[in-house]
Parts: C-alpha cells; sequence; structure tokens
C-alpha cells in the first residue's frame, strides 16, 4: 500500500495525531519514572483505570470523564500509603491496583458482564477515535508536556537523587504528588492508544530503549519520544494492513526497537570475550 493511500483515511490521521501526542506524553514521563524507580505505578494505575472505566459504564457517563479524577486520586492515594502509612511503594501500587481491579470486576458483573465496550478499553482500538476524543488528547498531552517543561529542573534533581534535591530547597512532595497525577493523566489517555493492559509498557519500553543510546538526559527524552512515535507510525500502519490488533502491535514493535538497541549497544563486550 502506497504511504499518500494509507493517509488518505481520516481515521487513520485522527489515530496517528492522537497516537502521536499521547507518546510523546508516555516516553517524557516513562524516563523520569523508570529512574524514580516507579515504573510499576504505572502498571497499578492501569488497574484503578479498569475499574473507573466499568464504573463510567455502569453510570452511562463517558469514561474518561470519571476515570481523570479516580485515577488521579488514586494515585495520590499511593503516595500517601508510602508515606504516612510505612508502606513500601511496591506494596502502595500492590494494594491500590488489586482494590482498582476488583472494583472493576464488581462493577462488570453489576452491569451485566464484560461487554464489547469494556474490552475495548482493556485492549485498545486507536483507530476508532473521534475527533473529539482526539482535541481532548491534544490537549491534556499539551498541558502536561509544559508542566514537565516549566518543572524540569526540580524533576531532574529528584529523578536521580530525592534527598539531594530536598537539601537543596526543592519541595520533593508537591513534585512526588504531581508526577502521581501527570502518571495519572497519562495512563487514562494512553488507554485508547494500546489499551489498559498494555499502558504501562508505553510508559517504560521507550524509556528503556533511550537508555540504551542516549548520554544525557535531554538526549534520553527526546530519543525516548522519537522511539514512542515512530513505534506508533509504525504500528499504526502494520495493524491496518495486516490486520492485527493495533495496540499491542505499538507494543512488540517498542520491544523490537529495545532488542535491536540492546544487542547493537552489548555487541562490542560480547565480540571482546570471543576474541
Amino acid at each position: 500500500m502506497d504511504i499518500l493511500d494509507f493517509l488518505q483515511y481520516s481515521f487513520i490521521l485522527r489515530a496517528l495525531v492522537a497516537g502521536s501526542f499521547i507518546a510523546l506524553l508516555c516516553a517524557s514521563l516513562g524516563v523520569i519514572l523508570v529512574l524514580k524507580r516507579l515504573s510499576l505505578i504505572g502498571d497499578g494505575l492501569a488497574h484503578v483505570t479498569f475499574g473507573s472505566v466499568a464504573l463510567g459504564l455502569a453510570l452511562r457517563v463517558q469514561p474518561i470523564y470519571v476515570s481523570m479524577p479516580v485515577v488521579a486520586l488514586s494515585a495520590l492515594a499511593i503516595l500517601k500509603l508510602a508515606e504516612k502509612a510505612r508502606v513500601y511503594s511496591d506494596a502502595a501500587i500492590g494494594i491500590v491496583s488489586a482494590f482498582g481491579i476488583s472494583g472493576g470486576v464488581v462493577l462488570a458483573s453489576i452491569a451485566g458482564g464484560f461487554n464489547v465496550d469494556l474490552l475495548s478499553y482493556l485492549f485498545g482500538n486507536i483507530l476508532s477515535i473521534t475527533t473529539g476524543e482526539v482535541a481532548v488528547s491534544a490537549l491534556l498531552s499539551l498541558v502536561v508536556l509544559a508542566v514537565i517543561a516549566l518543572r524540569y529542573s526540580a524533576l531532574l534533581s529528584l529523578a536521580f537523587d530525592e534527598e539531594f534535591a530536598r537539601t537543596s530547597g526543592v519541595r520533593a512532595s508537591r513534585i512526588n504528588a504531581l508526577i502521581a497525577v501527570l502518571t495519572a493523566v497519562t495512563v487514562v489517555l494512553a488507554m485508547k492508544l494500546v489499551g489498559i493492559m498494555l499502558t504501562s509498557a508505553l510508559l517504560i519500553i521507550p524509556a528503556l530503549c533511550a537508555f540504551q543510546a542516549a548520554r544525557s538526559f535531554k538526549g534520553t527524552l527526546v530519543f525516548a519520544a522519537a522511539t514512542a512515535v515512530a513505534s506508533v507510525w509504525a504500528g499504526i500502519f502494520l495493524s491496518f494492513v495486516l490486520n492485527l490488533p493495533t495496540g499491542a502491535t505499538i507494543v512488540l514493535l517498542n520491544f523490537a526497537f529495545f532488542l535491536v538497541l540492546y544487542g547493537i549497544k552489548a555487541a562490542p563486550a560480547f565480540l571482546s570475550r570471543l576474541r
């Protein structure tokens, strides 16, 4: 198929625009989360998103309007559990994650089981995105990216050494809360692109790809963003041509990029051992 023929479909253009914004957002925030060893928070909040989507469908309300506040509050709850209840971060994520997925299953059961709408959010369907959803995704992505740019120095300090950042005057608690809320927004937006079950992969893998090649924090952000956007464009094209699930195709391409970059980085050491 010619690329011009591919781009003549309006639903493809909507998917590419929304997917590019969401990929930029996931990659930028994912670098920070991986450096802070909070990459699993994306997976935990994805489970909460499942519960909030089930709640939205049960109430016959657009799921994104229910998911945003619910997931944001859950992200803050994880921080509070870790700070006030003396619970390790991974345990706090597990508690909130279990509550979210259990609540979603109960709500789905009350509403009559897992219907087509709920399953579409589980596995993603970016090709069905509407013009309104594109606008919401673009607006929220730009807002979050602007916040990351404005708080760049504080985020950089916290990502590498939180204790040093605190002694330098950075309000770590506020910045951590900001990161948690930004992650919640990102997870909710990404559920339409790759689905609730694969959202954490889009947060983690582009960052890991960048760590194999980039040598500075800014370079890592740029490389991760480029990898994420490239995987979205290639994934949408391949899924359309080969009739494959779009979200899963995007994630598999990200994983393929990681394997290639890791192989290139590890090759010199491997060859030196053979000599």
